[in-house]
């Protein structure tokens, strides 16, 4: 990844002060570690995310992507910050509680946002790139769950609900890229999971 070329053009330019004081061996093995971590994504990428490109001078390049990690941060009902995180590309620890590695996923999690107000519960998700008919919702007293999948988009959310919620009076409307469904709150009973139709 990084030739001998590349590495005098850079200590041409002179070192960015971040690096004053490293010397090159100590370089080395950083930017190693970074390549073979790179190399370790790459590996574990989905093939939906991988795809070659001929150039114009009939060179090909390989791409990969999109990579989304992204999160929200909102302040809950109980006064409390709420993090969500959203994309497909999620952190995990490493082995025996080691540094932390990635995780890519073939599909994204959409960003989601859940409010509540006196009776009923709102979910919104942004969903980009998608038409309606792609987008398959399933509610349950507890959950929603939002899946997509087309030949260029892929999302998946299940999304806890703060409180039961009537499966079977679920509304939702998809504009703009935006998915907004509507959940009445049930007080008692049982439902099996229902699904909901996308206006």
């Amino acid at each position: 990844m990084f030739d001998d070329e590349w590495w005098e053009r850079w200590f041409r330019k002179g070192l960015p002060p971040f690096f004053k004081g490293w010397d090159t061996e100590e370089m080395d093995e950083a930017f190693a570690e970074m390549e073979k971590e790179f190399r370790e994504l790459m590996k574990k990428a989905p093939k939906n995310l991988i795809r070659e490109r001929r150039l114009p001078d009939g060179s090909k390049v390989q791409e990969w992507g999109p990579f989304v990690y992204g999160y929200s941060m909102r302040v809950g009902p109980d006064g409390k910050p709420q993090i969500t995180e959203f994309g497909n590309i999620k952190p995990e620890l490493g082995p025996r509680g080691g540094r932390p590695r990635l995780d890519v996923k073939g599909e994204r999690e959409p960003l989601v946002d859940v409010t509540t107000s006196n009776g009923e519960v709102k979910v919104i998700a942004e969903l980009p790139g998608v038409e309606k008919t792609d987008i398959k919702l399933n509610v349950t007293e507890d959950t929603l769950t939002i899946s997509v999948e087309n030949p260029n988009r892929k999302y998946f959310k299940e999304v806890d609900l703060p409180v039961k919620v009537d499966p079977l009076k679920a509304k939702s409307s998809y504009k703009n890229g935006i998915l907004e469904v509507s959940l009445p709150k049930r007080e008692r009973g049982e439902s099996k999971g229902e699904s909901v139709r996308v206006d």
